[in-house]
């Protein structure tokens, strides 16, 4: 088959999935208490970014969580800290997400010569209150961002997320192919420095260079009807 067979096939799963979970979940509305498997794969859908030709959202990033044998993070634990906190905050330094975020909405800034900088950003895997004080404006502003995309998640056994996030980035990915459901012009991460995100139109990094396996797609469905 072809990979756009595969594709449709992929998004047919997930609209299943929704279907089963009644809609997408809005990562700020989220909390531990939605019901959330401990262990599974996420798939995240941005606000204005579609399949071609379609009014039907793409997915921008795929993630798991806890694929050694010592860690014990759960499927919320790595939402939340994409999330941020309540109040608006968060830690990029917590989540390589948050911090890619962050930097496009600087990048674009820059690019559009807005008046909009944080030098720390980024730096250190851990920083002083007096600094983190500092960066608090822009982890305002990428838990906005964040807040409004809409999530699916799906459970799986230990042994099988890590292929199918592996796989399930490796199709989506547009890096070094023929584009199929480009980014908008205006998504956020065409903004980004790592060329992997704007040639590959997902906020993941990790694996977008690699081909796929398409009997991953029978694996995906397997656990969908579960």
């Amino acid at each position: 088959m072809s990979r756009e067979a595969d594709l449709n096939r992929f998004y047919l799963a997930l609209d299943q999935l929704r279907q089963q979970k009644g809609g997408f979940r809005l990562l700020r509305d989220s909390t531990g208490k939605s019901g959330w498997p401990t262990k599974g794969i996420y798939f995240f859908f941005e606000n204005g970014e579609y399949r071609k030709g379609s009014d039907a959202l793409r997915v921008v990033r795929v993630g798991t969580h806890a694929l050694t044998d010592t860690s014990k993070t759960k499927l919320w634990g790595r939402l939340r800290s994409h999330k941020g906190q309540g109040s608006g905050g968060g830690n990029h330094r917590g989540s390589i997400f948050r911090k890619r975020i962050g930097q496009a909405l600087l990048n674009r800034a820059a690019n559009l010569g807005e008046d909009l900088s944080c030098l720390t950003w980024g730096e250190g895997s851990t920083a002083p209150l007096s600094i983190r004080n500092g960066e608090e404006f822009l982890e305002t502003e990428v838990s906005k961002r964040v807040g409004d995309i809409s999530v699916d998640d799906a459970p799986g056994k230990a042994s099988s997320r890590g292929l199918l996030e592996r796989n399930c980035i490796a199709l989506l990915s547009n890096y070094q192919k023929i584009p199929l459901d480009p980014p908008s012009a205006g998504w956020l991460g065409l903004h980004s420095e790592i060329d992997t995100i704007r040639d590959s139109g997902l906020w993941n990094t990790d694996c977008v260079k690699e081909p796929y396996q398409p009997e991953f797609l029978g694996l995906l469905e397997t656990f969908v009807v579960a």
